[in-house]
């Protein structure tokens, strides 16, 4: 299939999926996140790619969701509570989909990786990140909760206190923290990132196709037991939270460039 906003390269067993749309950012759009999850499906039938790699075209992995995207608030924009509810599921959605991959997923994470873009990264097997990368969730900085199922992700990546400062404070951290923490597994020289992702590919793609994606699946099977317990609530709180005056003030503040007032109203 031909993509507008994604590319798609394959190198013998290992491919390369990359945001294309450098102008914005890569920031994710309605469309943009539809194509990704097409992309990820037609990999189920892809028996010769064994390792995917995710990436960002230009300066940035993802900045997150394409606050400006006409299509992300008029789908909203006079919709029950019941289909506001249901349209919600799309980027959890897309990144369920990345998760539950056959294939080794290898995130290469250039410049910002920020929101749902984060949440693409963490989805992944593996992540490599640019010296000079920054990855954060600025969700609870304008006054929203973190959903698409990246919580539990981002617990299981660097324990419970660190998700909590990573999340509650909306910081961008650096590469250096990020690989301290066990977020990133390895950080490459900016000029070199994907060489060194397609090295790690090649490592994974010399493995028994069949056994390395059993352990893959039991594994992430055993580290995401319980998270839907917590997670099938993420719309449910993302709808209370964009329903707060606090949440007005985040995104006016971001807009306007400005350090936000929260008041807990």
């Amino acid at each position: 299939m031909r993509y507008t906003y994604l590319t798609v390269e394959r190198d013998e067993h290992v491919a390369t999926v990359s945001l294309n749309r450098p102008e914005k950012l890569n920031t994710l759009s309605i469309d943009l996140m539809k194509e990704i999850i097409q992309a990820v499906r037609e990999f189920q039938e892809d028996e010769v790619s064994r390792v995917v790699i995710f990436t960002g075209k230009g300066k940035n992995f993802s900045c997150g969701v394409d606050l400006a995207d006409s299509n992300q608030s008029s789908s909203m924009m006079g919709a029950s509570m019941l289909k506001k509810l249901r349209q919600l599921d799309l980027g959890p959605k897309m990144i369920r989909e990345i998760y539950e991959m056959s294939q080794i997923t290898i995130a290469a994470v250039n410049g910002f990786a920020l929101g749902g873009g984060a949440c693409i990264a963490a989805a992944c097997d593996f992540r490599i990140g640019a010296d000079d990368c920054r990855i954060g969730y600025p969700e609870v900085g304008l006054g929203m909760n973190l959903s698409w199922r990246a919580l539990p992700m981002c617990v299981n990546l660097i324990g419970a206190a660190r998700a909590k400062r990573m999340i509650i404070l909306a910081q961008k951290e650096n590469a250096e923290t990020l690989l301290s923490w066990g977020f990133l597994d390895e950080v490459a020289l900016k000029e070199e990132l994907i060489a060194k992702a397609k090295e790690m590919a090649k490592a994974y793609a010399e493995k028994p196709p069949i056994a390395a994606q059993m352990v893959k699946k039991s594994v992430n099977a055993i580290a995401s037991l319980t998270d839907q317990a917590v997670m099938h609530m993420d719309a449910d709180q993302f709808m209370l939270s964009v329903g707060t005056q606090d949440f007005m003030e985040g995104i006016g503040a971001f807009f306007q460039k400005r350090k936000p007032e929260f008041k807990g109203n």
